[in-house]
This record gives structure tokens, C-alpha cells and sequence, in this order.
């Protein structure tokens, strides 16, 4: 981890984002109308949202790129409009895809971009590259980087300034399967050995679904949800059953009160039920002439929760 006598002592439940409000129209449209969020110390973040939801404008509008017509926002305790100087100085950002020099080095492009904010030694610029992976390709130009490195390097770019606070704008977008794996392990460890905070927008639900604890899923400029992972999902359970005959089992359970809905899939019965009421279900079958071969409980995955509450707004 990254020593710094000059970060106090900190609870958990410290608020180090917080947007009240905020409000941006380009023209007669109001691209965000009223997000709030609060971010806390510790986690890792995600924003969630379908393309022009508002995603990328909240975010400008979080790193004091875009001024917003209404609705305020403080970083690590300061207001971003009245001190965007201490409120950015231990923030990290990526809101745009990186724009990297090919032509130079990875330790020439830190050191370019370092300069933006009063410059960083060679051994900061050397031990950023290694917390990304990328020790001993500092010399190396870019242009010679697969595009998950590219990433990866515009990481370290964000962690030049020893942040408290990480913003990340889609970090695993056009990524192959194995470029994620490498983005997503970096920003679990960043996270959990580091100690950074992280935001992060996206719209790869299985990716988030993997690194964030907290999220929040915006549409049309409003703020639909926000909360923990694990909370949202908790009531979102159901029981996958195979049983034979299949038309027969679907008749049985539709009878039955605490079965909420029965949808057939492949010879496979998905019902949204209380996990506790398997042992009766499976009674109740059985009763009724069912051969039952599996009844499995499960979780709705944060991808199917994200649909199915755009879907109850169209």
C-alpha cells in the first residue's frame, strides 16, 4: 500500500462524493435533472445506465469539467465550485477515453501529464506503473501497447497524484474478455489494498456486478435507485425446478398463493417464490403427479434487476 503520513485517520462511513441536486440542460433538454449521490470511503461504486441517460455529464459535471445550471458538489469535504483546487487535489479521474502520446514512453507520458499538477518524481511515476501491472514496460512506447495496457497506463495516470478518490469513466470499454479480467483485477486491487475509493460508470452489468459493493442506475437524468449490491438483490430471488410433466407442474404451482409467477424456459420452470417454500412446492408437486429431478434456489443477477426496472419506466 501506498504510504502517506499526510492521509488522516478516517471512519468507513465517511462521505468522500457528494452531489446534491445536480441539474444540466443543453438547450430545451435537461440532460440531468436532480442527481444526488453519495459516495463512501472504501467503496468501489458503480453508475449505471442505458446511453444518454446522463451518465457522462454527471461525471464532467463531478470533476468540474461542466458547470451545472443547479445543485452542488463536495469532494473529500470541500465544495467543488468554492475550492475546486483542495477538492480535486486527491482525485483521480478518467472521463474520457485516455489520450495518450504513442510516440512516447509510458514513464514520458506520466511525466507529461504530471506536470498538469506540479509534476512527479521518477520513482512516483515507477511505482505507479507497478501497481497497474505494467513494471518494466515503462520504457517502452505506447504505440506498442494491446488497449488493455493502454488503460491500464491511463490508471496510473489517475493515481499520480496519491488519490483518495478514483472517477472512471467506462474503464473496460472495448476491452476483450481478457483485458477486462486484467482492468477489473487491478480495480478490486486498488480498492482493497490500496484503499481508494472508486466511481465507476459503465454499462457492463456482469463487470460491475463482480467489482462494485454500491451502485446507482440513472435514466433519462433521474436517479432510479441507489444502494448496496447485496441489498438490492436480496429480495430478488426465485426457484428453478425441473419437474415432468412440464405443462402439468406449471398448472400446480399456478394454484398455489405464494407462487407469484411461473415461466417455462427450456423444459426448465423458473417461479418467483419465497425461498422457504421450497419444501412445500416440492410436496405439492409431487402430490399432484410431478416428478421432480432438481428445485434450485437463486438470485437474480444485477443485470436482470437493471432491465427489469428500465422496463417498469417504459
Amino acid at each position: 500500500m501506498i504510504a502517506d503520513p499526510r492521509k488522516p485517520e478516517r471512519s468507513p462511513t465517511d462521505i468522500v462524493l457528494r452531489a446534491n441536486g445536480l441539474c444540466k440542460r443543453y438547450g430545451k433538454r435537461w440532460v440531468v435533472d436532480g442527481v444526488s449521490l453519495e459516495v463512501r470511503r472504501g467503496d468501489v461504486f458503480g453508475f449505471l445506465g442505458p446511453n444518454g441517460a446522463g451518465k457522462s455529464t454527471t461525471m464532467r459535471m463531478l470533476t468540474g469539467l461542466v458547470r451545472p445550471d443547479a445543485g452542488t458538489v463536495e469532494l473529500l469535504g470541500h465544495d467543488l465550485h468554492r475550492r475546486p483546487t483542495a477538492a480535486l487535489a486527491r482525485v483521480g479521474a478518467i472521463v474520457e477515453a485516455p489520450a495518450l502520446y504513442p510516440h512516447l514512453s509510458a514513464d514520458r507520458n506520466l511525466e507529461v501529464f504530471s506536470l498538469l499538477s506540479g509534476g512527479a518524481s521518477p520513482e512516483r511515476r515507477a511505482e505507479v506503473l507497478r501497481l497497474v501491472g505494467l513494471e518494466g514496460r515503462g520504457h517502452d512506447r505506447v504505440k506498442s501497447y494491446s488497449h488493455g495496457m493502454k488503460q491500464r497506463l491511463a490508471i496510473a495516470q489517475a493515481l499520480l497524484p496519491l488519490p483518495e478518490l478514483i472517477l472512471l469513466d467506462e474503464p473496460t470499454n472495448g476491452l476483450d474478455p481478457g483485458g477486462m479480467v486484467e482492468v477489473r483485477q487491478l480495480l478490486r486491487h486498488l480498492a482493497s489494498q490500496e484503499g481508494i475509493t472508486l466511481f465507476l460508470s459503465s454499462h457492463l452489468l456482469s463487470e460491475v456486478e463482480q467489482v462494485c459493493n454500491r451502485v446507482a442506475v440513472i435514466d433519462q437524468g433521474h436517479v432510479l435507485v441507489q444502494g448496496e449490491v447485496r441489498e438490492l438483490l436480496r429480495e430478488q430471488t426465485f426457484l428453478q425446478i425441473t419437474a415432468e410433466p412440464v405443462e402439468l407442474a406449471r398448472q400446480i404451482l399456478e394454484t398455489l398463493d405464494y407462487v407469484r409467477q411461473v415461466i417455462v424456459q427450456e423444459g426448465t420452470l423458473r417461479i418467483d417464490a419465497p425461498l422457504d417454500s421450497a419444501a412445500a412446492i416440492n410436496a405439492a408437486l409431487v402430490h399432484g403427479g410431478c416428478r421432480v429431478s432438481a428445485l434450485v434456489p437463486g438470485r437474480q443477477s444485477l443485470e436482470e434487476f437493471y432491465l427489469g426496472l428500465l422496463e417498469k419506466r417504459s
